[in-house]
């Protein structure tokens, strides 16, 4: 009989005890990573030292085994210290809730020990240009005992520091849409710096491109049997980077805010901290704040309920857990769209103009809040909760981009 482990949960405050240091180290040199275009590539070194690739990993297979709830509590607290992070190690967090969704097995157990040995995953899963809606020009082949990939990637997050790139590939034998895990020790993976958004500038979320890549053949996944819950899971990621981008926004503004002197004729006290109407700008957006991240880790009870729930038999329960977690990722982007953005804004109205100074990079909080809701885009999300709510029509699980007609 076969045993399954799951990952329900660890002692958080001991968790958190072992990633605050690291935390605070990476919060130091935020400012000027952003302004002189550092990528995070001994940040990432940093997190894997600390264990952070195995979090999700069962404590009988040698990981934290925390809970989702867990999970992004702690991305949230790494997202307040640089946004650039959670974003970057997205496909990673994804790639091993995919392995702690497969079959009990040798396959399994060798991923779960690259995490453990602080192996990371990045993301290739979007192309750009004439690619029609629905369809991928990037293909897997055939090669003996393995598989050669060939195409090129866009907003390929975190594959500028990742061990493996997961790849969305079509099979040139009709075989359907596939994940190939490909490695970056390869001279046929080219990895570009080239991701201009004005936000969320360290992603590593540029061009990839493989050219005949070598793709191991028990590293060939069908997409169809992905976790059922990964949009949602996707969804919450972000969702955390938000809500930490909402922390540091409080952090900042309340730090400002305790140590401005210049003060304006016509405003309401001798020094900043005691002016009323400033205190109350400061309180509206740590509220803001606290009500984005207590919607998010209340969201993502219900992917825990969704991943405690995979090994059921019950179709009808299967299906309900994971419309619950889509639907409420959809609200809680709904919540944190319009919150974070909203307070990264009101900042500057318990500041001055001296405060919008290039060389204080506070612009960067509503830059990266706004890149970030931007994806998955909100107005399709909270028609989807609509439609649930109104017709019964199941949320849109699985979505891809390309050419209209």
């Amino acid at each position: 009989m076969t045993t399954t482990f799951f990952s329900t949960g660890t002692d958080y405050a001991t968790l958190i005890a072992r990633f605050r240091p690291v935390f605070a180290r990476i919060a130091e040199g935020a400012r000027e990573r952003e302004q002189q275009r550092i990528l995070p590539l001994e940040l990432i070194r940093w997190l894997k030292e600390a264990g952070f690739a195995a979090l999700r990993v069962p404590k009988e297979k040698g990981g934290d085994g925390v809970s989702l709830p867990q999970l992004f509590q702690l991305l949230i607290e790494l997202a307040e210290a640089d946004s650039n992070l959670p974003q970057a190690l997205r496909a990673h967090v994804a790639f091993v809730e995919d392995r702690l969704n497969a079959p009990e097995g040798p396959e399994r157990d060798r991923w779960f020990r690259r995490f453990l040995d602080g192996e990371i995953v990045g993301s290739g899963w979007t192309e750009v240009g004439e690619v029609k809606l629905g369809k991928l020009n990037t293909r897997v082949t055939a090669d003996g005992n393995a598989w050669r990939l060939e195409g090129e990637k866009f907003y390929s997050t975190g594959a500028l520091f990742a061990d493996w790139i997961d790849v969305l590939a079509e099979r040139s034998d009709g075989g359907g849409t596939v994940i190939a895990l490909v490695s970056t020790r390869q001279p046929e993976v080219e990895r570009l710096d080239d991701w201009d958004g004005f936000g969320q500038r360290l992603t590593g979320s540029g061009t990839t491109r493989f050219y005949q890549a070598r793709v191991e053949g028990e590293h060939l996944y069908d997409f169809a049997n992905r976790f059922r819950y990964q949009t949602a899971f996707y969804q919450h990621v972000l969702l955390a980077t938000l809500a930490g981008i909402g922390r540091a926004v409080v952090r900042d503004v309340t730090d400002s805010v305790r140590k401005r002197k210049r003060v304006y004729s016509h405003g309401n006290a001798g020094q900043v901290k005691n002016d009323a109407q400033v205190l109350q700008v400061v309180g509206n957006i740590a509220s803001q704040v606290w009500a984005t991240e207590a919607t998010v880790l209340r969201a993502a009870q219900s992917l825990q309920v969704a991943y405690e729930t995979h090994l059921s038999d019950d179709e009808v329960r299967l299906r309900e857990v994971n419309i619950l977690a889509e639907v409420e990722a959809a609200k809680a982007q709904t919540i944190a769209s319009e919150l974070v953005p909203r307070a990264a804004t009101e900042l500057f109205n318990a500041l001055g103009a001296s405060d919008t100074r290039l060389s204080k990079a506070l612009d960067r909080h509503w830059r990266n809040a706004r890149t970030v809701a931007s994806h998955n885009p909100v107005i399709y999300k909270t028609r989807n909760v609509g439609d649930w709510l109104v017709n019964g029509t199941e949320p849109t699980f699985i979505w891809q981009i390309g050419q209209g007609e």
